[in-house]
């Protein structure tokens, strides 16, 4: 091995040191005080939050060298860079940033995840308000790129009334009603998500085509009356036994000759490929009782366990962007 990829490795290993210094600032709110001009040197800043001066001074700087603040004179001001990090930025991403730094304190306990089985400390995605705000609205953030480019490729002009299941946001909702205007959306989450579903459709003016229900898809009904069910971003946070539970309140729910969509991760038979999936399944480790990443087969076969016939991966991508489509039998 060269020096130059001894270097390169000890430099790619210190990389976590960077993105905690950024998600430390996201957690204090940083990029917006100092945007908003509430305060610009360290002294105020530190006085405004309540924090040590010193620390934060040494943080500020730090930004500075990573390129999301500048210095002059002693005061700090957001570079272009930084404003992403700011709440009020058309193309935000704080909330992925502030739900990167809740996945951090599970990520913690990797060691004693892997020892164990599971995370003793584990602390749920949406333990509390901040931390479920900052996970739908992160859900956005990928998605809104991502939906668009996932629906455009998958043909549903035959469809015509689309069961959006655990919607978050209803960026997947948002891509399907764009591109057929003679669909409508049926949005089903959780009572105190549905809120942050309504403000996304409304703001794309599409809320006179959704009807939103609340429930929960652990416990509760599926709304009937749909003839296609997407489940986007969801069988990765659930066990084997609690997909099947869910794709069988799915097909019951569904019209004859419905369809189930399925958007996640789809593995390699040796669960390798896409590396991210590999990666996303230590997320599901740390961070889920029972989640995980899925291969096709095992997809395929709990489907058909549960009533779905024509099994078909329509999509194969190296991201969270795979498509699995069944028929209800």
């Amino acid at each position: 091995m060269s020096t130059a990829q001894e270097f390169s490795i000890l430099e790619e290993l210190r990389w976590f040191m960077k993105n905690r210094v950024v998600f430390t600032a996201a957690e204090l709110n940083i990029f917006d005080i100092i945007e908003a001009g509430e305060a610009r040197d360290a002294e105020a800043l530190a006085r405004l939050k309540g924090v040590n001066s010193r620390g934060l001074t040494r943080l500020l700087d730090c930004l500075v060298g990573l390129g999301y603040l500048e210095k002059k004179d002693g005061e700090y001001s957001v570079t272009e860079k930084g404003s992403y990090l700011t709440s009020k930025h058309p193309r935000t991403i704080l909330p992925m940033v502030l739900h990167n730094a809740h996945l951090w304190k599970n990520w913690t306990h990797l060691t004693d995840t892997v020892t164990l089985g599971s995370n003793p400390r584990r602390i749920p995605v949406m333990a509390d308000e901040f931390s479920r705000n900052a996970f739908i609205r992160a859900m956005h953030v990928i998605a809104r790129s991502l939906a668009e480019d996932v629906v455009g490729s998958y043909d549903a002009s035959d469809r015509s009334v689309l069961l959006d299941i655990g919607a978050g946001p209803g960026t997947y909702t948002i891509a399907f009603l764009r591109k057929y205007p003679h669909m409508r959306a049926i949005v089903f989450d959780l009572p105190e998500v549905i809120p942050l579903s309504r403000e996304y459709i409304a703001s794309e003016k599409l809320e006179d085509r959704v009807s939103f229900v609340a429930g929960d898809f652990y416990h509760d009904l599926l709304p009937e009356g749909s003839d296609l069910a997407l489940l986007s971003a969801i069988i990765h946070q659930n066990s084997p036994e609690e997909n099947l539970a869910l794709y069988r309140s799915v097909n019951r729910a569904l019209k004859p000759g419905g369809k189930l969509l399925i958007r996640d991760h789809i593995m390699s038979d040796d669960r390798v490929w896409p590396p991210d999936g590999a990666l996303f399944a230590i997320n599901m480790l740390v961070s889920t009782p029972g989640g995980d990443t899925y291969t096709f087969s095992e997809v395929e076969k709990t489907l058909k366990a549960a009533g779905f016939r024509d099994v078909r991966l329509v999509r194969k991508g190296p991201k969270m962007d795979c498509l699995v489509e069944a028929v209800k039998a």
